[in-house]
């Protein structure tokens, strides 16, 4: 049976026989011995793996095993001598199992650049930073279930083929059984699209099962070709009964801080990679967040320290205009120099499900920002007066029939209730320090590109 390189190197059972498989990092020949740099994927760190010419195949294969060779080794774990190395294997037997050709394999021992990583992404996951980041990412994701769990949160499936959009914005994928120039007939009785959000299914569990939360694919058919946008990533969406904005914050803070000790206690060798290579910091940014209070203020407190600001800024500040990145970023890094939350947003320029507030004019959102990136969570407490969310949802220009099922919400036991979402591609951005999202998710979806 097979052991993980990451076990192997933990647990250091030194004179046990060990069988690990792997690919090779790198190969140099001393005399009658060929030093192997082999790893398995379990952690940052390779095995050395030491074979002499007393191996039947050392002369025809050892000799020969170039970046990217699949191969089985066993032998005998010793004590190594050399610097940067507690332990190495002295092979009795290595195998090879699929040859990587060193004349066309594109990962050899050099850096490459995300951009050429881009083109390959079939091989990527093999390289140092992207492998750690799919380490990195399943850590999160186990992580995020085992916060919710451990509160009793009950997760809900929401559908990925939906006919409601949930942001209003009409950027959603259609779903489509026709051929192309034929008439259309709607597999499912009227127009569908990928999900861009969860949210609206998630209240009807909410609104039964009291806490609940999804955490899933979602879309958006944006033509966004920035280091920020996917057509393709995945949310992470709580929705929770009998409860306010404030309540809301609290869970939503309290995830997050959750999330970043996770990934630094459990992630720890691939977070050092990072912090040395890709953002140097970034395990002092995070260990900022979560060691700090957020700070709270309003919409309307954060437009007038902005419009009193002596930096200039390239997009307009007025109230009633959405803060873009560079006003996020500004308020956590430079004025508060912590994690922000910003609440009580313009009604104008949030979606129709959020709360009205008492002033008429604006609603209980509630966005947190951070260093280094600016919005990370989105969230509001939704409106639960059924009189109310009609009129927002006519002043939208929204159909009322075809949300009627989310109108019932309100008419039969209605309760205060609300929720938030947390992009995860964005989460990982922030954790890794990787300035281009396409790099946190394996297989990134962007106009004009769909690899695998």
């Amino acid at each position: 049976m097979k052991t993980r390189v990451k076990n192997i190197l933990q647990e250091k059972k030194i004179d046990q026989t060990f069988t690990i498989t792997g690919w090779v990092r790198t190969r140099r020949d001393t005399g009658g011995f060929s030093f192997i740099e082999v790893g398995d994927g379990s952690c940052l760190a390779n095995l050395q793996v030491i074979a002499d010419s007393r191996l039947t195949n050392y002369e025809s294969e050892v000799k020969h095993l170039s970046t990217g060779t699949s191969v089985i080794v066993e032998g005998v774990l010793k004590e190594s001598p050399a610097k940067g190395q507690d332990v190495e294997i002295h092979a009795d037997r290595i195998e090879v199992v699929g040859k990587a050709d060193p004349e066309t394999y594109p990962l050899q021992k050099k850096r490459h650049s995300f951009e050429f990583l881009r083109e390959i992404s079939h091989l990527r996951p093999r390289t140092n930073a992207l492998g750690a980041v799919g380490r990195v990412r399943s850590r999160l994701s186990y992580a995020v279930h085992q916060f919710f769990q451990d509160r009793g949160f009950v997760q809900v499936h929401t559908p990925i083929i939906t006919t409601s959009d949930c942001e209003g914005a009409g950027e959603m994928f259609q779903v489509t059984t026709a051929r192309p120039g034929a008439k259309e007939d709607h597999f499912f009785g009227r127009a569908a699209g990928l999900t861009v959000s969860g949210q609206l299914q998630a209240e009807v569990y909410a609104l039964a099962l009291g806490d609940v939360y999804t955490f899933g694919p979602t879309f958006r058919a944006e033509k966004s070709n920035t280091s920020r946008h996917l057509a393709e990533f995945w949310m992470i969406e709580p929705e929770m009964a009998f409860c306010d904005l404030r309540g809301n914050m609290q869970v939503a803070e309290e995830m997050l801080k959750y999330l970043l000790s996770d990934a630094m206690i459990h992630c720890a060798e691939d977070m050092q990679l990072f912090d040395k290579f890709i953002e140097k910091g970034v395990l002092k940014k995070l260990q900022g967040v979560v060691d700090r209070e957020f700070a709270h203020i309003t919409y309307t407190e954060a437009v007038d320290r902005l419009k009193s600001a002596k930096k200039k800024f390239e997009f307009p500040v007025e109230w009633g205009l959405d803060l873009q990145s560079e006003h996020e970023r500004y308020l956590t890094e430079e004025v508060f120099q912590r994690p922000l939350t910003v609440t009580d947003y313009p009604a104008s320029i949030k979606p129709f499900y959020m709360r009205v507030n008492e002033d008429g004019k604006t609603v209980a959102a509630m966005d947190i920002l951070v260093p280094g990136i600016g919005e990370i969570v989105g969230g509001s407490q939704r409106e639960e007066r059924y009189d109310v969310l009609v009129a927002r949802m006519n002043a939208a220009g929204i159909d009322l029939a075809d949300y009627q099922w989310y109108l019932d919400l309100r008419l039969y036991g209605s309760v205060p209730h609300a929720g938030f979402g947390l992009g995860f591609e964005r989460l990982i951005q922030f954790v890794t320090g990787m300035a281009n999202i396409r790099e946190v998710i394996p297989f990134p979806r962007s106009p004009g590109s769909a690899p695998c």
